[in-house]
């Protein structure tokens, strides 16, 4: 095998990413092999930015946005396919080169499903959405505990959070609750944790407003009736450019939104809603 490239000869590259080693498979018109390498991450964008244009070819995955926006820049055509796409195309066992080869074979499907690219603003909007999700996360854990071990104390709080906000300072200066001096400070740093998420939500809300009356897009999405702050920054984040879509039906099955199929000899068998695609999107 010949691990030296032959230049102006690469017509079609399949790179497998991840952190610090990438492995390359690119063949010529005829689908011969010219390039089987490894490389590490400082080598790879001067190896790409030194080859001919040609077909580009990733799977989607951490920083693959990142690598695609690189590589487009220098001219090259990029595609991005899901993980689930390209795994048929793998022979024999798993291995960096088997999934680089794979890659390679998959972007040149005529039928192949592409992801588009998102752009520095799409990660700033989907960057905002994931930190937001940890936060409330972090602040349910948060309300929960505080439930919970007052509980052990005989003093019962109703399950939404916004009784913990409004019973907690009571129960705290409450000096006939029996609380000790030291689960009385502890509980105090509870709350004043539980405030400070609060307040680091109520920024990331901001920052999303804020965002959102900058986007075009997104100020038309908030005219429809049942669209929100967070469903509009969310769809933009996650789609971007609509015209990847054929029609409104294409995007709800994209989201998910149909239900599944297990049809055969011609009769049609609709299953219900499945999880796949955006979770996160879809709450």
């Amino acid at each position: 095998m010949n691990n030296n490239t032959k230049k102006g000869s690469v017509t079609v590259l399949g790179i497998d990413l991840a952190k610090q080693s990438f492995q390359l498979h690119g063949v010529d018109e005829a689908g011969q092999v010219v390039i089987k390498k490894k490389l590490t991450r400082t080598q790879l964008s001067a190896f790409v930015a030194n080859l001919p244009v040609c077909l580009i070819g990733l799977e989607g995955c951490g920083g693959a946005h990142h690598w695609m926006r690189l590589f487009t820049e220098m001219g090259h055509t990029v595609r991005m396919m899901a993980p689930q796409f390209v795994k048929p195309y793998v022979k024999s066992n798993k291995n960096d080169s088997a999934d680089a080869e794979a890659i390679c074979e998959a972007v040149q499907r005529p039928n192949m499903r592409f992801i588009p690219a998102k752009s520095i603003e799409q990660q700033d909007l989907q960057s905002l959405h994931r930190i937001r999700s940890q936060l409330v996360a972090r602040r349910t854990a948060q309300a929960n505990q505080i439930r919970g071990l007052l509980m052990e104390y005989g003093i019962v709080i109703p399950q939404d959070i916004s009784y913990i906000r409004k019973s907690l300072p009571d129960i705290l200066e409450d000096g006939e609750n029996r609380l000790s001096v030291l689960f009385r400070e502890q509980l105090s740093g509870l709350y004043d944790e539980m405030v400070h998420l609060d307040d680091r939500i109520e920024a990331l809300e901001l920052s999303l407003k804020t965002l959102s009356t900058q986007n075009e897009d997104c100020k038309r999405l908030l005219t429809i009736p049942g669209i929100g702050l967070m469903t509009a920054t969310a769809l933009i984040a996650a789609v971007g450019d609509v015209n990847v879509f054929k029609s409104g039906r294409e995007l709800a099955a994209w989201l998910r939104l149909v239900p599944r199929q297990h049809s055969t000899g011609g009769k049609p068998t609709l299953l219900g809603i499945s999880k796949r695609g955006d979770s996160y999107l879809r709450t």
